[in-house]
């Protein structure tokens, strides 16, 4: 399925060559990089957006002394952000660069708990996962500004984290419906069992290579937490792979057969899940979740679902486990009752003793 444009995006074709441009109504087009997953599409397009736009809002050219911009720019250029992983950094400089948008004008000193919920906060009340990440990465920044002097206390002190909704793994329906519309031979259903049998996430599988899988297993190293990873090759993940072409280093590229970007990725797996009648709350990350917990069901300890899974502490691991073991529990539960019920049988029958019997007993 083809990727859908970002809003303004024009595509012509012409003589074989696809040409994207930005355009708003009837004013003037603005040339774009042909290939909508780069980081320079998204760069140029967020450029003709602003530029488009600069008429109703006024973009600051520099950072005002100890800013929030000045401060994120600071932060930026930091050992602590050049310290994260190279799959972290893109999450923090994003969000980092959304705060300084959105907030950049404001002044360090000026920050109060009052004002950080009011004016930072509240506005994100409709997303909770944004709230939370905003309100993380704003503290790591002014955990920065006290380094530097600019604050001496926290003024961030007594604000509540909050409660995001967590990602849901599959369920056995969502699973039959995705494999279904996607079978065997498609990248979908080869994205998938890599997913399902390997619990990477999107950024790990994103540039996934040939050179990482064969027919003993696959290894990878996770870029959240640099944990490396070496996992037997599931028999349904070695059929999709086997069924594919092998046209590029990487297995999944996009149309333009270049490597795709996490986003890129993400939104292509969307379209996936969407035409095979997913709904928006089964995410590709469930993915992750529902090996784990097939992992769990399956008997595993903790240490080998944190080994299978690249977990940096045994407690994430255990929660698998103790959510199966409670499903279990709950399965056995059901059953005992059950038997109970079928051991319950009348003292004397009612055909042709008259009365039934008032008092039951468990059989012997």
């Amino acid at each position: 399925m083809r990727r859908r444009l970002p809003p303004n995006v024009e595509k012509n074709v012409v003589r074989g060559h696809v040409y994207l441009s930005y355009r708003v109504g009837k004013g003037p087009r603005i040339k774009l990089p042909s290939d909508p997953t780069t980081d320079e599409f998204k760069q140029a397009y967020a450029q003709a957006v602003a530029g488009s736009s600069s008429k109703t809002r006024p973009i600051l050219t520099k950072d005002a002394a100890r800013s929030i911009g000045a401060l994120v720019t600071s932060y930026l250029d930091s050992d602590g952000f050049a310290s994260l992983g190279e799959g972290s950094k893109p999450g923090y400089r994003s969000r980092m660069d959304q705060i300084r948008r959105d907030h950049g004008h404001r002044a360090v000193a000026g920050l109060t708990k009052e004002r950080i919920e009011e004016k930072i906060l509240r506005p994100l009340h409709n997303f909770p996962g944004a709230k939370i990440d905003t309100l993380k990465k704003l503290r790591i920044l002014i955990g920065h500004a006290k380094e530097l002097k600019w604050l001496a206390a926290d003024p961030s002190d007594g604000i509540k984290r909050g409660k995001s909704k967590e990602i849901p793994a599959w369920t056995d329906a969502e699973m039959e419906a995705f494999e279904k519309k996607w079978p065997i031979g498609t990248k979908q259903r080869a994205a998938y069992e890599l997913m399902l049998n390997t619990g990477t996430a999107r950024a790990d599988v994103h540039l996934t290579t040939w050179a990482q899988v064969d027919d003993e297993g696959f290894e990878y190293t996770r870029r959240k937490t640099g944990v490396a990873v070496a996992v037997a090759m599931a028999s349904s993940l070695r059929e999709a792979l086997a069924a594919l072409s092998r046209g590029h280093v990487c297995i999944f590229t996009t149309e333009y057969n270049k490597p795709f970007t996490v986003d890129g990725y993400s939104g292509w797996m969307r379209d996936a899940m969407t035409a095979a009648g997913l709904p928006l709350d089964c995410k590709p990350h469930g993915l992750r979740k529902t090996f784990g917990r097939l992992l769990a069901d399956a008997g595993n300890s903790a240490h080998d679902i944190m080994a299978a899974m690249g977990h940096l502490t045994l407690a994430e691991a255990e929660r698998y486990t103790r959510e199966a073991d409670r499903r279990r529990g709950g399965r056995r539960a059901i059953v005992k009752l059950e038997d109970h019920k079928a051991n319950k049988a009348p003292q004397t029958l009612s055909d042709g003793l008259g009365k039934q019997a008032k008092i039951q007993r468990k059989s012997r």
